[in-house]
């Protein structure tokens, strides 16, 4: 049996899923083993740093991944594709519940230009809040960006917008965060 888990090791993502269309367990484990963590810190950051909510969106995710194995095209990346699901999953709940608007309520109650000495975790505070204020979309692509270092054309499909696009809202929400953190422009690791 450990020899066929190291089987299962050796191939790529792309080449797992033929395997799980064809009902190879082991397949999925070692899919579950190699996306798992990534799919529920996503989903913790994306909602709310519920992690109830992040436990169970990870878990529903990766029943869609069985049932839905054969809608898999080869010839397509794994990873963008489990993430366009995990993307599509959290439009869906903002859309279902308006819960957004309730959390970031909560976020407004110490603005970042009230921190009086700033240092880099003050600054890292700052940046998370900055980001935990962004629109659904925003806050989208910067996760996706800059927390799970996905490339530009990576992005681009998993939210179905042209990579020109995606590029142009990298700048501009840059631009936006660096205005918003100018308290901290003394700091050597200020963007």
């Amino acid at each position: 049996m450990a020899a066929s888990t190291i089987l299962y090791q050796q191939y790529s993502d792309e080449e797992l899923m033929p395997l799980l269309q064809s009902g190879h367990r082991m397949a999925f484990d070692e899919l579950y083993k190699r996306y798992s963590q990534k799919m529920f810190s996503y989903f913790f950051r994306m909602l709310w740093k519920d992690k109830e909510l992040a436990e169970d969106f990870t878990q529903d995710l990766f029943v869609k991944l069985i049932k839905n194995a054969e809608l898999f095209v080869s010839g397509r990346q794994f990873s963008t594709w489990i993430y366009s699901i995990a993307h599509n999953m959290c439009k869906n709940e903002y859309r279902k519940q308006h819960l957004r608007k309730l959390h970031a309520n909560q976020l407004y109650k110490e603005p970042v230009s009230n921190m009086i000495s700033p240092d880099i975790k003050k600054f890292k505070e700052a940046v998370h809040q900055c980001s935990n204020e962004l629109s659904e979309e925003k806050k989208t692509l910067y996760i996706l960006r800059f927390q799970e270092n996905l490339s530009v054309p990576e992005i681009s499909s998993i939210m179905n917008i042209p990579q020109g696009t995606i590029k142009s809202r990298i700048f501009y929400l840059l631009k936006d965060m660096k205005e918003k953190l100018k308290d901290f422009e003394t700091l050597p690791i200020y963007p």
